[in-house]
């Protein structure tokens, strides 16, 4: 091997690792959301309004074996007329990279306020969801998912 050869090869292994180490850094770690954190996108969203238990019903397994999909239930008490309806639910995770994982928009003629979804959850964490009806009133129900360690996280 000349000594051309070996200045380029030990440039190549130089330029390998200064773009691995860039890659490395500039990787955003995977940070999850922190109940202060759901707390203040909650307060964002809705202030200081007095939410009530009750009518919101938040149907998730206690113990998910699998964390990757994790079977959600929701539904609202609601006569989803012009006057009353429900306008929308978000759903909060207290262990998730984002704190509020999604909203669903509702109306009069959707008929009934419900859905269901599977969601991802990477760690045992609270799972919170918030009804806001079209005459202001809040509904929340709160589950706490147990994510084995056979599932995703612990």
């Amino acid at each position: 091997m000349t000594l051309f050869e070996q200045a380029h090869s030990r440039r190549e292994a130089l330029r390998i690792a200064a773009i691995a180490a860039a890659v490395v850094a500039l990787t955003p770690r995977l940070a999850f959301a922190k109940p202060e954190e759901v707390k203040a996108e909650m307060d964002k969203l809705y202030g200081a309004k007095e939410m009530t238990t009750g009518k919101l019903k938040l149907d998730m397994p206690e113990i998910a074996e699998n964390g990757l999909v994790v079977p959600i239930n929701i539904e609202v008490e609601s006569p989803m007329t012009e006057a009353d309806y429900v306008k929308s639910v978000n759903v909060f995770a207290e262990g998730n990279p984002f704190p509020r994982v999604l909203t669903y928009r509702f109306t009069p003629a959707c008929g009934r306020a419900g859905a269901s979804l599977r969601m991802r959850l990477a760690q045992t964490q609270n799972v919170i969801a918030v009804a806001e009806t079209s005459t202001g009133q809040l509904y929340m129900a709160k589950s706490e998912v147990k994510v084995t360690i056979g599932g995703c996280g612990g």
